[in-house]
């Protein structure tokens, strides 16, 4: 098991950048394909990015393809999100998952077992 705790969040304007953080305890963090989700009010939990354990190898939604990036320091047991070029539509509670079966990546929720509380991130017009 691990334990994860976003971070980050906060009011931007349209057009900012944000750097969400996921902070992990408990072991094996370098042996999780790790993702990024975002759920908006009244919408299903959605995924925004995926990381393979060794962080070599990454995959986008297409709604933020060109402007996220996600990435992690297995090292100090931190996953990140830089999201540029925010958009009103990006507004949503931000999740971060862990994925302890050994997959190289996920991008459904039903294939994580960990999941962080969540940071909200909202961005005005």
């Amino acid at each position: 098991q691990v334990q994860l705790v976003e971070s980050g969040g906060g009011l931007v304007q349209a057009g900012g950048s944000l750097r969400l953080s996921c902070a992990a305890s408990g072991r094996g963090f370098s042996t999780y394909a790790m993702g990024w989700f975002r759920q908006a009010p009244g919408k299903e939990r959605e995924f925004v990015a995926t990381i393979s354990r060794s962080g070599t190898g990454t995959f986008y939604a297409d709604s933020v393809k060109g402007r996220g990036t996600i990435s992690r320091n297995n090292a100090k047991n931190t996953l990140f999100l830089q999201m540029n070029n925010l958009q009103p539509e990006d507004t949503a509670v931000y999740y971060c998952a862990a994925d302890s079966t050994m997959r190289y990546w996920a991008t459904r929720v039903w294939e994580y077992d960990n999941w962080g509380q969540g940071t909200q991130v909202t961005v005005s017009s």
